[in-house]
């Protein structure tokens, strides 16, 4: 088995709902997503998947979240904004955009302040 990974960010806002402290109210963060995928063989060049092709998928989908209200996107789907939540949402649309790919996801974590992280695998 064979893993890589690589990472990418982007800023938003979000406020957690039902949560009493600080982070009860609109506030950002620079979110830094790292995604992990697998695979279980190298191609003839000795590359399991091109770290483009991941990185491409990766930054397309927090393209979608980047500079936006967290809770606009996520509150719809009858979620709070979490970092967990965010770290399941990248990775279910991940699943998607590489299901054409010879690798599958594994890990996508989420940071929302420098040593704090959620992941989300199966």
């Amino acid at each position: 088995m064979f893993e890589i990974s690589t990472e990418a960010s982007f800023s938003a806002a979000h406020h957690l709902n039902c949560y009493e402290g600080p982070c009860e109210n609109v506030h950002g963060h620079n979110w830094n997503v790292r995604a992990v995928v697998a695979c279980d063989k190298l191609n003839d060049i000795g590359i399991s998947v091109d770290f483009k092709t991941v990185k491409t998928a990766l930054t397309g989908i927090l393209s979608e979240l980047d500079h936006s209200d967290l809770n606009t996107i996520f509150e719809p789907r009858g979620l709070n904004p979490s970092s967990e939540n965010c770290a399941k949402y990248v990775y279910d649309k991940l699943t998607v955009s590489l299901s054409g790919a010879v690798c599958r996801v594994v890990r996508v974590e989420v940071t929302e302040t420098s040593g704090n992280t959620a992941a989300f695998y199966k």
